[in-house]
């Protein structure tokens, strides 16, 4: 198997590939991380990765005054989907590849953080998404964006309609984390988002138990979606 180049652009440390790092590894990736607070985390072509995926951070995409950094990495990722070249975003990801393709971003007012289930449009379920379909994902976010122009809308929640969008076959943008990883990975998550789930109200220890009860579902489910979408988009 031809070994093929993924950059992965992380924004925290705790929120990395997580469990779509073996399947991408399964498809002959080699994976590098590229971390933001780094020098030269940008200092690569953004055409020249066979794959490009853009992870999750607690920041906005609209905050570019405070995090100048966005705004390299929208003109980046512009370069990259002008070339219609395989990328891959999730949360923060998604919704900056939303704002390369010309969409807003916009604080949706609400937190949704937690475990619950996608509802599927048409083409959702006749996408890799369909692995998905009845399961709950973890969402985590508290930003929402706008349908960019040429894209299909494949999933939403009753609080967030743009919850997943591809476009063609080499751009799919995931509002939620479905790489995060149940057990000591996912502890992580907790101790860093810590002040927002106080801030929120929310029970700790449930999202932790929650982890734990579909954590395994996840993991074959992200496996099988993601490698039905790198199949699709050799095919």
């Amino acid at each position: 198997m031809k070994t093929r180049k993924a950059i992965a652009i992380r924004h925290v440390h705790f929120e990395d590939l997580g469990t779509f790092a073996a399947p991408l590894r399964a498809a002959g990736f080699e994976i590098e991380y590229r971390d933001v607070g780094n020098d030269d985390y940008l200092a690569f072509d953004p055409v020249e990765p066979d794959l490009l995926v853009v992870l999750g951070g607690p920041i906005g995409v609209y905050e570019d005054e405070a995090y100048p950094f966005l705004a390299d990495e929208i003109e980046a990722l512009r370069m990259r989907l002008s070339a219609d070249r395989p990328t891959l975003g999730i949360c923060l990801g998604a919704q900056l590849i939303a704002r390369a393709l010309g969409a807003r971003v916009y604080s949706s007012g609400i937190k949704e953080i937690g475990f619950a289930p996608l509802t599927l449009s048409a083409p959702g379920a006749a996408s890799p998404l369909r692995h998905l379909e009845g399961l709950p994902v973890l969402h985590w976010h508290g930003d929402t964006y706008e349908l960019p122009a040429g894209a299909e809308l494949l999933a939403s929640t009753p609080e967030t309609v743009q919850q997943a969008f591809a476009r063609a076959d080499t751009v799919l943008g995931l509002q939620f984390h479905l790489e995060a990883e149940a057990g000591l990975p996912f502890e992580r998550w907790l101790v860093g988002h810590a002040c927002e789930l106080a801030a929120a109200g929310l029970n700790v220890a449930r999202l932790r138990a929650d982890a734990e009860r579909f954590g395994p579902s996840l993991k074959a489910a992200g496996a099988a979606l993601i490698g039905e979408w790198l199949e699709r988009m050799d095919g």
